[in-house]
C-alpha cells in the first residue's frame, strides 16, 4: 500500500516537497534571526520550548505528534509523507540553517537590518511554503488543523479558520514570553500573495512539467489547479 501511494504520488513531486521544506526552515530560520517575531506557530512552539527548557527542533516534534492525531481522527486524506517530513525534519532544519545564518552573518543589530531581514523572510518562506504545499503529497499536522475546520464547518471560509488558529498560537506565544512582532504579523498576513505568485509563476508549472513526463511514461499523475 505505501509503495503504490509512493508510486502514485511520483518521485518528482517527493523532490518538490523535500526541497520546499527545506527553504521553509530556511525561512523560519531568517525571521527568527530578524528578532521581530516568526508566524505564529513557529513563534509558540519557540517560547513554549523555552519554557520548558527543551531544544526548539525536539518541543516541534513532540508537538506535531499531538496535532497529528487529531489530523489522523479527522484528517487521514491529507496525511502523506509530506506530512512526516514537515513534522519531524523541519524543526532540525531551521534550527541547522539559524546557527549556520548567526556563525556566517551574525544577528543584525540595526533596525533597517532586521527589517530587511524579514522581507528576506517573506521571500524565502513563501517558496517554501508554495513547493511544500503544492506538490500534495501530505499536509503538516498543524496546517492539516484550518482544513479540518473548514470541511466541519464549511460555512466559514478557510481564511478565518486559518486567522482563528494563528491568532491562538500568536496569544500563547505572547503569555509564554516570546516574540510577537513586525514577522509575526507579516506572516499571518503577508504570506498569501507572495505563496499566490511563486505558484503562478513556478511551482505549478514545474510540477506540471513533471507531470508531463509521468503522463509520457503512462503512468499516473495529479492534477494542478
Amino acid at each position: 500500500m505505501i509503495k503504490e501511494y509512493f508510486k502514485k504520488a511520483g518521485f518528482g513531486r517527493m523532490v518538490v516537497m523535500v526541497v520546499g521544506n527545506i527553504f521553509l526552515g530556511l525561512g523560519i530560520a531568517i525571521f527568527k534571526l530578524s528578532g521581530l517575531g516568526n508566524d505564529p506557530y513557529s513563534g509558540m512552539v519557540m517560547a513554549l520550548s523555552d519554557c520548558a527548557g527543551i531544544a526548539y527542533a525536539n518541543f516541534l516534534v513532540l508537538m506535531n505528534l499531538l496535532l497529528f492525531v487529531v489530523e489522523f481522527l479527522f484528517g487521514k486524506k491529507f496525511i502523506g509523507p509530506g506530512t512526516v517530513v514537515n513534522a519531524v525534519l523541519l524543526g532540525y532544519i531551521a534550527t541547522f540553517f539559524y546557527n549556520l545564518l548567526v556563525s556566517v552573518i551574525g544577528i543584525p543589530e540595526l533596525m533597517w537590518q532586521r527589517v530587511l531581514t524579514v522581507c528576506a523572510g517573506v521571500v524565502v518562506c513563501s517558496f517554501g511554503v508554495s513547493l511544500y504545499q503544492s506538490s500534495d503529497v501530505g499536509v503538516a499536522p498543524y496546517d492539516s488543523l484550518s482544513l479540518i475546520m473548514t470541511v466541519k464547518w464549511p460555512k466559514i471560509a478557510y481564511f478565518w479558520h486559518r486567522i482563528s488558529n494563528d491568532a491562538i498560537c500568536a496569544l500563547i506565544c505572547f503569555l509564554a514570553g516570546g516574540i510577537v512582532g513586525l514577522g509575526t504579523l507579516v506572516c499571518a498576513f503577508g504570506l498569501g500573495p507572495v505563496v499566490y505568485f511563486f505558484n503562478a509563476h513556478f511551482t505549478n508549472r514545474l510540477l506540471n512539467r513533471i507531470d508531463e513526463k509521468r503522463r509520457k511514461k503512462n503512468r499516473p499523475v495529479r492534477e494542478i489547479d
